[in-house]
C-alpha cells in the first residue's frame, strides 16, 4: 500500500498548530500527535489591520521549536496554512519572509471557503457510518473568524460532502478586542456582542441552509474547552472531549458564566489553556449564539430538536494533513 509522510501546520489568529502524520488509501495515522502553542498572533490585527512585533515573534519562536521537531522526522511534504488574521494584516509579506527563512515553506493564506471545505474534511474523517445523523453542520469557531459548513444528507448527496460553506468574520480575539473590553465586560458589551455576532450568523445563513442540519460538530480551541467545562473536568483531558455528544443547556449556563467572569476568576480554572484565558469570554458569546441560531433554523425547518452537539479534536488541521498527503498520492 503506498503512504506519504507529510506535516501540517495551522497558524490562526490565537494558535498555531503541528501535526505529522502517515496518510495511506486508509487515511491518517498520526506519527506525531497535535502540538499547539498559543501565540495570538492576530493581536490588535481587528484595529490596526497590521501584526505587532511582539506577535511576529511569538510566531518566529513556535515556528522555530517546529522545525526543530521536524528535523526529527522527517516528511515528504509540509502545508503551513495561514487563515483569518494573516488574511486581514497588511504587512503578512513580512509574516510570510520570516515563516519561509525559518522552516523553508511559506504559508498559504487560504479563502475562508477553503478553510472551511478542509474543517469539514477534518471533522468528517473520524466520523463512522451511521453513528451520526446526516447532514452535519461543521463549526470551526477559530480567533478571527467562525466557518459554517454544511455537508449532504447521506442520500442525494454524501454525507461527506461539502453543500455550503461560509465563513464569517466572528472569533474569540475579535470579539473580545472588539467588544468585551471591561473585567468583567458589561452587560452593555455583552449585548453589542450577540448583535455583531447575529449579523454576521444572519448573513452566513443566505448561503448556508442551516435549518437542514440534524447534527452539530464542533471543532476548535472554544468549543473543546467550553465542552471540557461543561463536562466538569478539573484539568482538560482530550480523551475525555473528543467526540463527546454535550447537552446544549449545559454548555450555554456554562457559557454564561464564564462569559461574566473576571479574568482572575477563570485564571483559576486548569481546564483552561493560560493562552485561551484572556478570550475565552469571546468565543464563548459566539458559540452560544451559533447553537442558538441553528437550533432555531432546524425547527422551522423540519421541525427537528437539536438539543445537543458533537465536540471534536479534529478539524482545519486535520484537513490540512489529509488534502496534502491525498494530492502526493494521486502524484504517485
Amino acid at each position: 500500500m503506498k503512504s506519504v509522510t507529510v506535516a501540517g501546520i495551522d497558524c490562526g489568529t490565537n494558535s498555531i498548530r503541528l501535526k505529522i502524520a502517515c496518510v495511506d488509501d486508509q487515511g491518517m495515522h498520526e506519527i506525531v500527535p497535535r502540538i499547539l502553542r498559543v501565540i495570538r498572533l492576530g493581536q490588535d490585527v481587528d484595529k490596526t489591520h497590521r501584526f505587532a512585533q511582539d506577535a511576529l515573534d511569538r510566531a518566529y519562536t513556535a515556528a522555530a521549536e517546529f522545525a526543530g521537531v521536524l528535523a526529527q522526522h522527517p516528511v515528504d511534504a509540509i502545508r503551513f496554512v495561514a487563515t483569518s488574521a494573516t488574511r486581514d494584516a497588511v504587512n503578512r509579506d513580512t509574516f510570510e519572509d520570516g515563516i519561509e527563512q525559518i522552516l523553508g515553506v511559506r504559508p498559504e493564506v487560504i479563502p475562508g471557503t477553503e478553510e472551511a471545505d478542509l474543517s469539514f474534511l477534518g471533522a468528517t474523517s473520524v466520523v463512522s457510518r451511521g453513528e451520526l445523523e446526516p447532514p452535519y453542520l461543521v463549526v470551526d469557531l477559530g480567533g478571527g473568524s467562525t466557518e459554517l459548513v454544511l455537508g449532504g444528507d447521506g442520500i442525494d448527496a454524501p454525507s461527506t460532502q461539502v453543500q455550503a460553506a461560509f465563513s464569517m468574520d466572528i472569533g474569540s480575539v475579535r470579539m473580545t478586542e472588539r467588544h468585551l473590553r471591561h473585567d468583567p465586560p458589561s452587560e452593555t458589551e455583552i449585548a453589542e456582542a450577540i448583535a455583531d455576532i447575529d449579523e454576521h450568523i444572519d448573513e452566513a445563513f443566505r448561503m448556508v441552509p442551516a435549518g437542514r442540519t440534524r447534527t452539530i460538530i464542533g471543532v476548535s480551541g472554544t468549543v473543546t474547552t467550553m465542552s471540557a467545562l461543561a463536562l466538569g473536568l478539573k484539568e482538560y483531558d482530550h480523551r475525555r472531549v473528543d467526540g463527546v455528544r454535550i447537552p446544549v443547556d449545559d454548555v450555554y449556563a456554562v457559557d454564561d458564566r464564564f462569559l461574566r467572569m473576571t479574568r482572575e476568576q477563570r485564571c483559576a480554572y486548569k481546564t483552561i489553556h493560560p493562552g485561551r484565558i484572556d478570550v475565552v469570554g469571546g468565543g464563548a458569546v459566539v458559540w452560544n449564539r451559533v447553537l442558538a441560531k441553528v437550533a432555531q433554523a432546524a425547527a422551522a425547518d423540519h421541525g427537528g430538536v437539536i438539543d445537543s452537539y458533537v465536540a471534536s479534536e479534529h478539524g482545519l488541521l486535520d484537513g490540512i494533513v489529509l488534502d496534502c498527503g491525498r494530492r502526493l498520492l494521486a502524484e504517485r
